[in-house]
């Protein structure tokens, strides 16, 4: 068995001091059941929070805007996973049904307005490090391209050089998303605003209650503590 981990560089620290994340492997995946009554629960703090404010209010989401903006991006062009949702969701209000525990990590997201990332373990080389881009990484779309991520530009990077999503928070890679195939999966919930501690500590009590004994192993990500890492085989799988 190897290693499985994940960090953030430190250029990432020093850019966005307030960075704050929750981790959690999610296992047995294959047998994950009881998500649609969860996210049903989720919905009213959805509505109450598509009602309250535009996305563009949302603190949570402004600091995102400001983390786009300063990689070089027109953050109302690429827009964070969670602000994404929450457009999408105020449009046509639901979401389409993809995946128990994606559909429920939407609700998630979407809740608290802070991205989530979900990530097959299988799919994932030795660990994963949250870095800038030097411009060599591999990231395959989801019609079947291949993209190099520009230079600076913040990265999900495995051992292998794959990233595994564009433009930090923006959008995740086909290599590594959760299918109906997958057993294992690492989530991951990143926040820049002032309260992200404290919204942080509501949403990892979410995961916790509502993956019940699918939790595995989880961990709070600050300045202090960086370094998120378990035990997996090498095929991918957790032990």
């Amino acid at each position: 068995m190897a290693p499985f981990f994940l960090r953030h560089d430190d250029a990432v620290w020093a850019a966005h001091p307030r960075l704050r994340a929750v981790a959690v492997v999610v296992e047995d995946v294959l047998g994950l059941d009881g998500t649609t009554a969860r996210q049903e629960a989720l919905r009213a703090g959805v509505d109450a929070r598509v009602a309250e404010r535009t996305e563009s209010a949302m603190p949570e989401i402004a600091a995102w805007r400001d983390a786009f903006a300063a990689m070089g991006l027109k953050p109302t062009q690429y827009r964070c996973a969670s602000e994404a949702l929450l457009r999408r969701y105020r449009k046509h209000g639901d979401m389409p049904v993809r995946h128990p525990l994606v559909d429920y990590l939407n609700f998630v997201s979407m809740r608290f307005a802070i991205p989530v990332a979900a990530l097959d373990v299988g799919r994932v080389a030795g660990g994963l490090t949250i870095r800038p881009a030097h411009g060599t990484e591999k990231y395959e779309t989801f019609q079947g391209a291949a993209e190099h991520p520009a230079p600076g530009e913040i990265v999900y990077v495995d051992e292998e050089g794959h990233a595994h999503s564009r433009r930090w928070a923006f959008r995740q890679s086909a290599r590594s998303v959760v299918t109906d195939r997958t057993g294992r999966v690492l989530v991951v919930a990143e926040a820049l605003h002032e309260n992200a501690s404290e919204d942080l500590d509501a949403l990892e009590s979410e995961l916790l209650d509502g993956l019940g004994v699918h939790c595995g192993p989880s961990m709070r990500i600050t300045p202090d503590a960086r370094l998120f890492e378990f035990e997996a085989a090498e095929d991918g799988a957790l032990r």
